[in-house]
């Protein structure tokens, strides 16, 4: 709420979207979650761990999350900015920055619910 209050999440339209790993690196969340990412990111073998088994696998087995993450184009909470932010899933996009990091098996490509106006 503190951070997406003021959009009208009528006027916006979501759609699935497959985008480079790399695209996640310094993507921001919510200032009421400032720093939460980089924390998912420093032990990422951890955060996968404490999920259900079959997280794990798919991120052996396909280097990336079983459900897309949510994010919004930044220009909706401040016309004046671009990119993209993390709305929901910020432990995901903080495990993998982790592997990334780590040199863990990641795929080339993620999907992810991107809101736009």
């Amino acid at each position: 709420m503190y951070d997406y209050g003021g959009i009208d999440l009528r006027e916006v339209r979501w759609q699935l979207e497959t985008m480079p790993a790399a695209d996640f690196n310094e993507m921001p969340t919510g200032a009421s979650d400032a720093g939460c990412i980089e924390s998912y990111a420093e032990n990422p073998v951890h955060w996968v761990k404490v999920r259900r088994p079959e997280v794990g696998r798919h991120w052996e087995e396909h280097g990336t999350w079983l459900r897309p993450p949510i994010l919004i184009v930044r220009r909706l909470l401040d016309p004046s900015d671009d990119g993209l932010q993390v709305v929901e899933g910020r432990t995901r996009v903080g495990v993998l920055r982790g592997r990334l990091r780590e040199g863990l098996h990641v795929a080339s490509n993620h999907q992810a619910w991107v809101g736009r106006a």
